[in-house]
């Protein structure tokens, strides 16, 4: 069951990463054809007009792709802002319990957050709602990356949770004393 969580998680981050290569060729071919039209203008020539049409909007749709696919891995690797500070002054039992309301309470908001986002897209698959942009972009594609970042996110805060209660140390927690956050020294 770890293996195939961890490649759950893997996998939403490589999307991810992909949606961030996109953004990043689609305004290296917009660049391009700006230099290119300048150089051909400088020649006398006529502008090709290599243009990427929508480039903001879609570049907009898989930033937010990118941000909501690399929630759970960001997790994981305790890059998400934590003040720990009423939980390192507390005693382990103490601190244990503390840790499971707060992942139990971020559990129930991804959760609410994943649900209400997966009805949004499913409305918008029904009645076939587009982006108001140059490109019709069925706006499904962009809300059903955003659940499918939350879903993600719920499931790794739920596998955070379970290893919390079973008393083994949360992979946040693991990576936080791997990088020596927060002044730790245990």
């Amino acid at each position: 069951m770890r293996r195939a969580l961890d490649l759950i998680y893997a996998g939403a981050l490589a999307l991810s990463a992909l949606a961030l290569v996109a953004i990043a060729a689609l305004v290296f071919v917009q660049i391009a054809g700006r230099i290119l039209d300048r150089s051909l203008l400088t020649l006398g020539r006529h502008a090709v007009g290599l243009q990427v049409p929508s480039l903001a909007e879609i570049g907009g749709f898989l930033f937010v792709a990118s941000a909501f696919l690399a929630l759970p891995a960001t997790l994981r690797g305790a890059g998400h802002v934590r003040v720990a500070l009423l939980a390192r002054a507390l005693p382990p039992g103490p601190s244990r319990a503390l840790m499971a309301l707060v992942l139990t309470a971020a559990l129930a908001l991804a959760g609410f957050a994943a649900w209400h986002s997966g009805l949004q897209a499913l409305d918008s698959w029904r009645f076939a709602s587009v982006s108001y942009g140059v490109v019709r972009v069925p706006l499904w594609i962009p809300q059903g990356a955003m659940t499918l970042g939350l879903g993600i996110f719920a499931l790794a805060l739920l596998d955070e949770l379970t290893l919390c209660l079973r008393g083994a140390t949360p992979a946040f927690l693991s990576a936080e004393e791997t990088r020596d956050i927060g002044g730790r020294k245990d």
